[in-house]
């Protein structure tokens, strides 16, 4: 049997057929996205007045993706061709010479230059197409909401599905197409397609995350704080912009940021099963292929689960039955899991003669299951931190910002824990082996944990959509009393709650997602420098030694580099936010505004939002990109792998710290909204406990959705780039004269971003 011309590859019957099912699960998945998308669009709209809401959200929200897109094309352009002239630096590997012979350097060279455009290529589709999806649900949602919970709660989260499946979709097809064509030096190709997929994201989350937190802080601090008026009444300036960070942001960037995750976590399982079917006695190539027929099964368990959502809620067996919309998620995401669980022990033992790889998968999904009830305890209204920081709200701001920092603090300790004890069982499985085995074995548990990708961009877009819907009800029936309005408004209140949990949850596993596919990738950093020493005549690194004066020195650059990236992120937050309070206070002081007969300019908004945050992308970037080439051309690699090292520890404690923090102060703010509003008893919107958590949640904002999102794309960003740069780094034992040029252009590069990020926060008038 010769499927696609597979046998030349050394795969048997199974396989063949195995990869051709996963490509074909690949469109299964793109079929299912395009089937959710007729249902939800069958949907009405609404009132005149929700369409008209919505109306200039999607015109901003595309506007602001459109301009964006000029941004960074030349920056992209820049970086493609990088790629293309990378092999002559990163030489093609032994596997690509006896692939392709003579032309092994162009094939590399053209198959990593259009993998890198099929990478950048589907994260801006996944970002582009799930975010236009969302604002097609919002206003559908809303309406929805005036009829029933269940009713609103299918079409925010199928809506969200379809971004999912997207991203499984194109993910899955990327990695599937590459390896049919190149076969055992499919590594080769896929660090082009890893690096278009992160770069990309890292552009969008950048750009998102300080669009909208920019008009969220502004929105927050001028109207509710200032004025006393809600959060989205059609009075404030900034309201719009606000409603279009969701998407810009929580949307368009958390989708691309995922999708890296999720294509990340195969490079660096491919890359390491390459190594291990070169140590395996046998030379089986089910260290190759299991991945890829493991994230074809979760698309299946992610299409069955995400399925399941709205019947939870009337489920005939009552201890199954959900008590509400988060209840009906994580049984949805129950459903996924077990199903995975199943199918990955079934391969382990009948294919792969492993049951050790069936019991990886299970620790990646079990590690992806564990962030739900982790991060809920830490973010959630009836858990006891959210509602230790509403009764801080008691004695002010200083005390509730105080409250929200602990809760983030230990959150983030025992998420790593986590994250250690999924390391630790895989380490107890392979660990008598090579210790490629247990690198191979923590790439294994991050595919498992990223299998029910399709659930997982679900539960967080959720969360922009039922915002979107709550604040286009609010606009749009903010002078509405009636029974039914009243009783919508609750409804979208409630899913709103329910999304800041869910987003906090899917940002969780992006984080602990980023940090295992980034350990995956410094494992293959170690054996890729000791193949290109070996080949050299040096000697072979196995390991980072601590002691040694300049891995130390690379480790505490590491270690910081994730503070730097986080301060820069919430200083432009904080310069873009600084116009927009000042444009609204210009705006509020209109004669009728206030009185609701004059109509606020939203557009000026947008547009300082959108231009502010198209200025901190490029400098921001080159920040992430830079610094690790600067380390290992000065310090050497064994310090670069120190860097790393020191990149993850760093970016995952502080990454989970911003995001629960960022979430719990949120919810803290929602939980006041929810009482019963009275000045005499301090309850309620209005009131001194509620301006306190306006200002926790403003403070959390740029922490939860710019910031701690922003560290995921750049912690991968900097492992890919010293996986790339590793070859040339290792050949260039003494810099000498161009060597030390090429530093000071680098450096001068870092400086001059750092100049641009560094601004001076503008007077306010």
């Amino acid at each position: 049997m010769d499927l696609l011309g597979l046998a030349r590859h050394g795969l048997n019957d199974f396989e063949q057929v195995a990869i051709i099912l996963v490509l074909i699960t690949s469109f299964i998945s793109l079929i299912y996205a395009w089937l959710l998308r007729g249902n939800v669009m069958k949907k009405d709209k609404g009132t005149p007045k929700m369409q008209e809401v919505w109306d200039a959200i999607r015109i901003g929200a595309e506007s602001y993706l459109n301009r964006q897109l000029k941004a960074i094309l030349p920056a992209v352009v820049l970086m493609l061709a990088a790629m293309f002239f990378s092999v002559y630096v990163s030489k093609p590997t032994e596997e690509a010479v006896k692939e392709f012979g003579e032309n092994a350097l162009w094939w590399v060279a053209i198959g990593r230059t259009i993998a890198f455009i099929m990478g950048a290529s589907f994260s801006l589709m996944v970002g582009q197409l799930g975010m236009r999806m969302a604002i097609q649900a919002n206003v559908r949602a809303a309406s929805a909401a005036r009829r029933s919970l269940n009713e609103a709660l299918s079409i925010a989260y199928y809506a969200g599905t379809i971004t999912g499946m997207l991203t499984d979709g194109l993910g899955l097809f990327g990695g599937t197409i590459i390896f049919i064509i190149f076969g055992t030096a499919a590594p080769d190709a896929l660090l082009g397609f890893g690096f278009g997929g992160t770069v990309l994201a890292l552009f969008m989350r950048i750009g998102g995350g300080i669009y909208t937190k920019a008009a969220d802080v502004g929105a927050d601090l001028v109207g509710k704080v200032e004025h006393d008026v809600p959060e989205d009444d059609p009075r404030n300036a900034a309201v719009v912009a606000d409603l279009v960070g969701d998407n810009v942001g929580d949307c368009a960037g958390m989708a691309a940021d995922i999708f890296e995750s999720y294509e990340t976590t195969i490079v660096s399982g491919l890359i390491l099963g390459l190594t291990l079917v070169s140590v395996d006695p046998e030379h089986s190539l089910k260290w190759i292929v299991f991945p890829l027929i493991i994230r074809a099964v979760g698309v299946i368990s992610s299409i069955l689960g995400t399925f399941t959502v709205p019947i939870w809620s009337n489920f005939p067996i009552k201890f199954l039955r959900a008590h509400d919309p988060e209840d009906a998620m994580f049984h949805s995401y129950e459903v996924s899991s077990v199903f995975t669980v199943l199918c990955a022990f079934l391969l382990a033992i009948f294919y792969a003669h492993d049951w050790r790889l069936g019991a990886l998968t299970m620790i990646g999904v079990g590690l992806a299951v564990a962030f739900n009830p982790l991060t809920s305890y830490f973010t959630s209204t009836k858990r006891t931190p959210v509602k230790d920081i509403v009764k801080s709200t008691r004695t002010g701001s200083a005390t509730t910002i105080l409250s929200g920092l602990s809760v983030g603090m230990e959150s983030s300790v025992w998420a790593l824990l986590v994250i250690v004890v999924a390391f630790i069982m895989g380490l107890l499985l392979y660990g008598g082996q090579e210790p490629v085995y247990v690198l191979y074995a923590i790439a294994m548990i991050g595919i498992g944990m990223l299998s029910h990708t399709g659930n997982n961009v679900a539960m967080d877009s959720f969360g922009p959509i039922s915002d979107n819907a709550n604040g286009i009800g609010e606009m749009a029936w903010h002078d509405m009393d009636d029974e039914e309005t009243v009783k919508a408004r609750q409804i979208m209140a409630d899913l709103d709650a329910v999304g800041n949990t869910t987003k906090a949850i899917t940002k969780g596993v992006a984080i602990a997602s980023a940090v295992i596919a980034a350990v995956s990738l410094f494992g293959s950093y170690i054996t890729d420098v000791g193949k290109v020493q070996a080949s050299l005549g040096l000697d072979r690194m196995t390991g980072i030694n601590v002691s040694d004066t300049r891995v130390f020195v690379g480790l505490l650059i590491g270690g910081a580099l994730p503070w730097l990236f986080s301060s820069l992120c919430i200083r432009s937050v904080s310069r873009a936010a600084a116009q927009i309070v000042e444009e609204v206070r210009k705006q509020f002081r209109i004669p009728g505004i206030m009185e609701g007969t004059v109509k606020p300019d939203y557009a000026r908004v947008v547009s300082i939002s959108t231009e502010s945050a198209q200025k901190e992308l490029v400098p921001l970037a080159a920040i992430a990109v830079i610094t690790p080439l600067i380390v290992g051309l000065v310090l050497q690699v064994e310090a670069l792998g120190g860097f790393l090292a020191g990149v993850i520890v760093s970016g995952q404690l502080l990454a989970v710290f911003m995001s629960n923090a960022g979430g719990a102060w949120d919810n803290a703010k929602k939980a006041i909204e929810d009482e019963p509003r009275s000045i005499e008893n301090n309850t309620g919107k209005g009131s001194e406990r509620h301006k306190a958590g306006v200002v926790g949640d403003t403070v959390g904002d740029p922490l939860k959705d710019t910031a701690g999102p922003a560290l995921n794309p750049m912690i991968k960003v900097v492992n890919l780039v010293s996986l790339i740069a590793a070859p040339v780094i290792v050949q260039q034992q003494e810099l000498g004269v161009i060597g030390w040029v090429v530093v000071a252009v680098l450096l001068g590069v870092v400086i001059w971003s750092l100049t641009q990020s560094n601004r001076t926060i503008p007077d306010l008038k």
